[in-house]
């Protein structure tokens, strides 16, 4: 930033400069770093928060401004991240002082609030310093760290706009507060114990069991003992407990979840390491303000209970980003079970009462506190793939951070996203807005955790959609949501085309391309369900060039469930009566007297629902390995499949089984008949995993290829839930990129449904574009 021409070049000793500064510069210490700043230099004025960012009026030598403007640019505090700024020359004013003066409220708000940001290790010095008065004080912050998305009810950050209200400092938090030499000055959540929100252990009756004082030894004593706490945090509760085989085994039974994997809490790096490999890509994740649980390879002599991740070969880890963790971890466990609290398809838990309702008889006890979590955020996931952060699950430390776009729209935009792993995300000028992880879609509750985080938005962001974007399925929830929403256009987008445009639009990319999407469950516009999809294609439009051929989904969707069903219809479809004989002894023990039922269905193909998902795909394999017959969780079966490859580096050319490609389709039926052949000899499962992988990689490589010499297209998007696995993006992005295609793959938006709601939003405000020039009205009205 260069500052404009003032009153000194015309001769005058002074200069004055008014800077009206955007971006994420609320609430990360950007007024005292100015304050302190301006001071340095000698420079006069003020500066303030409102609802637009921060405004700055400057006075003072002209040499001065200019490196006060370089450095505010060039190095602004840590949380910070300046978006633009805007100059104008004013006379100067003759200021005394410099000073931080009272917030103003505009109508107009593009001031964007920052995510919640892990303690520093400032703070959590001062959390263990015997002589610092916020000692053991789990709510210790400063400007650089805490609190900031999951207490904020309104802008212009400021403590009355928060959830800390309610908690007026004390004398001493308040000299911190007004001292421009501290760094919890003008820190908005500052408190201590005499003063702010306080812990309170409680049984499932709701009554206190221990002074609050002696909260944190008596805790430990109760973990020690088994007992599984459920922990109120920053954005939701948690079920915490120790790693020990009988009590995870315990928590299993009472949150009904036999296989899904936990999440763990390590002390700090040191403890990570004895679990898992670490490299600095990790530790580089691991130690950012958004402290993410990372997925990580885990050693083959670690000591972790295997009941915490139960057929994997990775691991889910976090690092205290709060006091009040990091002080349960500072006793005699250096790691913990940490999982999300709330039962199966349900929002996550972020009230007390509600809590003692829900997780009587799951919970033996309750560490709670008095300080409102405004929004509800669950913990982000992510893994470092190719030295890249692949983000999976993006909530808190990332939400509500904007994604940058390629272009800016004149109306507010809504996607709703899907069912699944849900995400709303809103369009806002030249900024997309996604909403922290919502989860699974289909009841009450999700349903009104969903209009709760979409209103806060809009009143954050000052922007009622007029646009909106759903999904082409007639029955998601989403799309009937959707309906009742009063915007005036509304527009049905195809799934894979949304996930296409996400991939797109996060790269500023508009198009067109070639888009490689793998998925598992995708309304087509054929009426069948798609997932396996070569398309070429832009922000309005898209045209399906090759997909899977066409599978029926044995028993309907319950085949998800169940992936030894879809092994039955490979089989037949590919072998006819040998594939019932050999289906009849690979699943005769799971499928007992189902078995002709679902083969009279094959053989008929009465009431089959047609299918390209490449997820079924997955599945059919993983039970004709015998990897896993039955899915308990999403994905179950596609995801330890991959596991079986973790930590392998595919090198070399891809080892594929036979696949036919031709007139649009891509027939996996050879390869089945190989790996039948396989498992008659006895081949290393794993072995032929590896192939399994290397052949989906070589049929997407020969598709794009002709996609690509037809087009004259040289870019190709990755997207769909499928390319969580490493092995399977690694070897294509390889491939690809020797074919000479520019890859494209997600880094701020997951690849899952979680990314979907940006690609409904960008197609959708096309669509209206489009519309609106041509004077259509076919986005107008209720769908």
């Amino acid at each position: 930033m260069v500052p404009v021409v003032g009153a000194a070049a015309r001769g005058q000793e002074k200069e004055a400069l008014r800077l009206r500064i955007q971006g994420i510069v609320q609430g990360v210490g950007f007024r005292p770093y100015v304050y302190g700043l301006a001071q340095e230099l000698n420079l006069k004025g003020w500066v303030r928060n409102d609802t637009e960012g921060v405004l700055v009026e400057i006075e003072g030598d002209p040499s001065e401004i200019v490196s006060f403007c370089l450095r505010l640019t060039t190095d602004p505090p840590p949380l910070a991240r300046i978006d633009s700024v805007h100059q104008e020359a004013i006379v100067p004013q003759d200021f005394g002082s410099f000073d931080i003066i009272q917030s103003r409220t505009h109508r107009r708000r593009d001031a964007l609030i920052p995510a919640d940001a892990a303690s520093c290790r400032e703070c959590l010095h001062d959390v263990l310093n015997a002589t610092d008065r916020h000692y053991g004080y789990p709510f210790t912050n400063c400007t650089h760290c805490g609190p900031r998305f999951t207490i904020i009810q309104d802008v212009p950050y400021d403590r009355i706009n928060t959830s800390m209200r309610g908690f007026a400092p004390c004398p001493s938090c308040r000299a911190e507060y007004e001292d421009p030499r501290d760094r919890r000055f003008h820190a908005q959540p500052v408190a201590c114990p005499l003063c702010g929100p306080g812990i309170q252990v409680l049984d499932d009756s709701g009554t206190p069991v221990v002074e609050p004082g002696d909260w944190l030894p008596f805790c430990w004593d109760k973990l020690a003992e088994g007992k599984i706490l459920a922990v109120k945090g920053l954005g939701g509760f948690h079920l915490a407990c120790v790693l020990e085989e009988p009590v995870i085994a315990r928590l299993r039974v009472r949150k009904q979840r036999p296989f899904k994997p936990f999440a763990i809490m390590c002390r700090g790096v040191e403890t990570i390491a004895t679990y898992c490999e670490v490299d600095d890509g990790d530790l580089d994740v691991l130690a950012s303000s958004a402290s993410p649980i990372t997925l990580m390879r885990m050693k083959r002599d670690t000591p972790m209970p295997r009941s915490v991740n139960p057929g994997m070969a990775t691991l889910g880890v976090m690092l205290p980003y709060t006091p009040l963790h990091f002080l349960l971890l500072q006793g005699p466990f250096d790691a913990m079970v940490l999982t999300s609290a709330n039962p199966s398809d349900q929002p996550l838990i972020s009230e007390n009462d509600e809590a003692l309702k829900t997780l009587r008889g799951i919970a033996d006890l309750f560490l709670v506190h008095n300080r409102d979590i405004v929004q509800r955020c669950d913990d982000s996931v992510v893994r470092v793939i190719n030295k890249r952060v692949q983000v999976i699950r993006r909530s808190r430390g990332y939400v509500p951070d904007a994604i940058d776009l390629s272009f800016a729209t004149e109306k507010p935009v809504l996607g709703v996203g899907g069912d699944m792993k849900n995400t709303f995300c809103i369009l806002k000028g030249q900024r997309a807005f996604m909403s922290q992880h919502l989860g699974e879609m289909g009841t009450m509750e999700s349903e009104a955790f969903f209009l709760e985080a979409l209103r806060h938005f809009e009143r954050l962001l000052d922007s009622p959609p007029e646009v909106l974007g759903h999904d082409l399925h007639p029955a998601y929830h989403t799309a009937l949501l959707a309906k009742g929403l009063k915007v005036p256009w509304k527009y049905a987008i195809q799934h894979h085309h949304a996930h296409f445009a996400s991939c797109l639009a996060e790269h500023g990319h508009e198009g067109p391309a070639i888009g490689v999407i793998l998925d598992g469950t995708g309304f087509g516009l054929d009426g069948v369900i798609w997932g396996f999809e070569i398309i070429t294609g832009d922000h309005m439009d898209f045209q399906r060039h090759y997909h899977q051929r066409y599978v029926p989904l044995l028993g309907g969707e319950g085949s998800i469930r169940w992936p030894w069903r879809m092994a039955l219809s490979y089989l037949y479809q590919t072998l006819g009566e040998t594939g019932v004989e050999i289906g009849s002894r690979l699943f005769g023990s799971v499928g007992g007297k189902e078995l002709d039922i679902l083969f009279r269905e094959a053989r008929s193909l009465q009431n089959s629902i047609p299918t390209s998902s490449c997820g079924r795909l997955f599945d059919a394999v993983a039970a004709l390995l015998g990897i896993c017959h039955h899915s308990t969780y999403e994905g179950q079966a596609a995801i330890q499949m991959s596991e079986l490859l973790e930590g392998l580096d595919p090198q070399g050319a891809p080892e594929a089984y036979p696949v036919s490609i031709g007139e649009g389709k891509i027939d996996f039926s050879p390869m089945f008949s190989a790996i039948c052949e396989e498992i008659t000899v006895g081949r290393e499962v794993v072995t032929v995993v590896k192939r399994f992988h290397d052949t989906v990689v070589e049929a997407i490589a020969k598709a794009v290829d002709s996609v690509s010499y037809e087009t004259f297209l040289e870019t190709v998007a990755l997207s769909g839930g499928v390319w969580q696995n490493p092995y399977l993006i690694k070897r294509a992005t390889r491939s690809l990129t020797e074919q000479g295609m520019n890859v494209l793959v997600h880094d701020k938006v997951p690849t899952n449904d979680g990314g979907l709601a940006l690609g409904q939003a960008v197609i959708a405000y096309r669509r209206w574009q489009e519309d609106v020039s041509r004077g259509s009205n076919a986005g107008k009205g209720d769908m």
